[in-house]
């Protein structure tokens, strides 16, 4: 069988409606896994649905709320989705503690590294002149990262530089307890973390590659390091 990979989903509170674009989809199912969207619902099943799955997406959207990293809101902060955030830092919560591979994107690096304690630039604009939310097609290089050589990512990447597509306008701040930087822009903003305990596969980057993930290799690379991960930790041989 098939690894299940489960993808957290955008909550739009104005129409009651969970979002999820069909990239994440299709970038698992044509990297041997099982796509499974995980809504966000009540806390009290997020053990349940972590049992249910052999590796975590935590997927893009929309800004964290602040107080949750024990800040107040500051001017330049987006829309916040209280309903996503209570599920998904409670899930994240859980799956820094566990052994499924997981990976952060965009948001979902934000939300890994909350979980472990860590804080955000609210609004990167403070303290960058570079731009890191692109006017360009979703599949476009727009800057180039730098990878830490002794890191999963470059073990994945094989590469000390790549060029990413970019998003945003938040990103990580002071790191959470367990977690380390290793991927960077030259402004040094941090572009993607993974966690220091060995046994373990948490990885968050701050690009979409679920958007070039049939356009560019090191993209597809990430979606099938996760989908063999996954597939190794549950033990399935195909």
């Amino acid at each position: 069988m098939k690894p299940v990979i489960g993808i957290t989903a955008g909550f739009n509170h104005r129409r009651e409606k969970h979002l999820l674009s069909d990239y994440y989809v299709q970038a698992v199912e044509n990297s041997g896994g099982i796509p499974v969207i995980l809504p966000s619902v009540d806390i009290e099943v997020v053990d349940r649905l972590y049992e249910m799955v052999d590796g975590l997406i935590f997927s893009g959207g929309c800004d964290v709320d602040p107080h949750l990293f024990g800040e107040t809101p500051q001017k330049g902060i987006g829309e916040i989705t209280p309903k996503r955030d209570q599920f998904e830092l409670c899930l994240a919560q859980k799956a820094l503690k566990g052994t499924k591979p997981v990976l952060g994107i965009c948001r979902g690096i934000q939300v890994l590294n909350i979980a472990a304690g860590g804080s955000l630039y609210q609004d990167i604009s403070g303290v960058t002149v570079q731009e890191h939310d692109q006017k360009a097609p979703e599949w476009f290089p727009f800057h180039e990262v730098e990878i830490l050589e002794n890191s999963l990512l470059f073990k994945i990447i094989g590469r000390k530089k790549i060029k990413v597509n970019s998003f945003h306008h938040q990103a990580v701040k002071n790191l959470g307890q367990g977690l380390k930087k290793v991927g960077w822009t030259n402004d040094g903003i941090i572009e993607a973390v993974e966690s220091i305990s060995e046994g373990k596969t948490i990885l968050g980057v701050q690009w979409h590659p679920e958007c070039n993930w049939d356009r560019a290799k090191d993209s597809k690379a990430l979606f099938e390091f996760l989908v063999n991960s996954a597939r190794e930790k549950k033990g399935v041989v195909l």
